[in-house]
């Protein structure tokens, strides 16, 4: 089967050893997730100084935590004498420092080395050389976004600038005020695909007519294939008789009382790359994060954030929190089923992207960038 010859309504995919190839996902995890900013945790995860989450991005463990000074900061999870991982569960939590369990070298909060066996015998170590050594960090949205690479890459070119290629400007965001809004739940998928399948899948609506029946009674636009990221500035607006953004169509929560009248009953999705989804609707905000462990697994965590005073007082969230979650479980559902094809002899040339599609060429051409194709 060959797509090298097309008609000009249709644009090839990338073929399938992309998402099948071991090799391709170890450049990814080089060129983009270690080099790239990276979406790790949601600040309120670290609620005291030595709170702290392990997470992996790549091939490196980063270990996170609140500082003395309730600053976030971020180390490789390598403690400096023998390479031993300094924590080896997903989360915790400290009082003063962390101790390597191996030798007992023991770093404060700051990363600085402070104690370690016979330690007077080695005046010549500088325990701030010989410390945990440190990863860029950024705060935005609530969350923490860290950088593996010695020169982190511009945040607001690359971070929100995906935010102003999609919105048109950053401030269409600002006013969700996501930073200050509080999680009402969150769900954690375990899926069996590759992290590219899922961007493509979030990136277009051509499939949803057909398994997001939802969804699509919520939001008819979607009916027609053209998902709302397929134009800047663009927002899915509700039904007639919807009245909020809920698995039946029934009322929502507390409105965000900052967000634009224009805002006001559409559906907004953003794409930042390389791993994160921002779903805004006019009561709540939905926040992906992609963790691709494996050339055909990915972690994928999802936030739903309120007002903070809807998740207080225990308002029942559960309609609104059901319309998404049917939503990922089709999506995801969808992509383990494509997984298996991408090995096909079938798609070793790739498939094709039809018109409403076109968009996710934009991202192929990223990624070939990206591998230096």
């Amino acid at each position: 089967m060959s797509t090298t010859s097309l008609p000009p309504s249709l644009m090839a995919t990338l073929p399938g050893e992309h998402y099948t190839d071991p090799q391709v996902f170890a450049q990814e995890q080089k060129r983009i997730f270690e080099s790239m900013w990276f979406c790790a945790v949601r600040a309120a995860d670290l609620p005291k100084p030595g709170a702290f989450k392990t997470v992996q991005i790549g091939t490196e463990s980063i270990l996170i935590t609140r500082a003395r000074d309730n600053s976030i900061r971020a180390f490789y999870n390598v403690c400096r004498h023998r390479g031993a991982r300094i924590c080896t569960e997903d989360s915790g939590e400290v009082k003063r420092a962390f101790q390597c369990p191996y030798h007992a070298w023991t770093y404060d909060l700051e990363g600085k080395l402070i104690a370690a066996p016979n330690l007077t015998k080695m005046p010549d170590l500088d325990r701030v050389e010989y410390g945990l050594v440190n990863v860029a960090v950024r705060e935005w949205l609530g969350y923490v976004w860290v950088c593996l690479a010695d020169e982190p890459p511009s945040f607001e070119d690359t971070v929100l600038g995906e935010v102003r290629t999609r919105l048109g400007d950053v401030a269409s965001l600002d006013n969700y005020d996501v930073a200050n809004l509080a999680l009402g739940r969150r769900i954690v998928y375990d899926v069996k695909a590759n992290w590219k399948l899922i961007v493509e899948n979030f990136m277009e609506c051509y499939h949803c007519a057909t398994i997001h029946p939802e969804l699509t009674e919520v939001l008819p636009e979607f009916a027609d294939g053209y998902a709302a990221q397929y134009y800047v500035g663009h927002g899915a607006e509700f039904g007639e008789g919807i009245q909020g953004f809920t698995v039946d169509g029934s009322e929502g929560l507390d409105r965000i009382p900052t967000i634009s009248e224009d805002q006001d009953r559409r559906y907004y999705a953003i794409t930042i790359k390389p791993q994160v989804f921002v779903n805004m609707v006019p009561d709540h905000v939905i926040i992906h994060r992609m963790f691709p462990l494996a050339i055909d697994r990915t972690v994928v965590e999802c936030d739903w954030l309120y007002l903070p005073e809807v998740v207080a007082s225990g308002k029942d969230i559960s309609r609104s929190v059901e319309l998404f979650h049917r939503v990922n479980e089709q999506d995801f559902d969808a992509c383990e089923r494509t997984q298996p094809s991408m090995s096909s002899r079938t798609y070793a040339k790739g498939g094709v992207l039809v018109p409403s599609e076109h968009h996710i060429g934009l991202f192929h051409d990223w990624v070939r960038g990206k591998l230096g194709e």
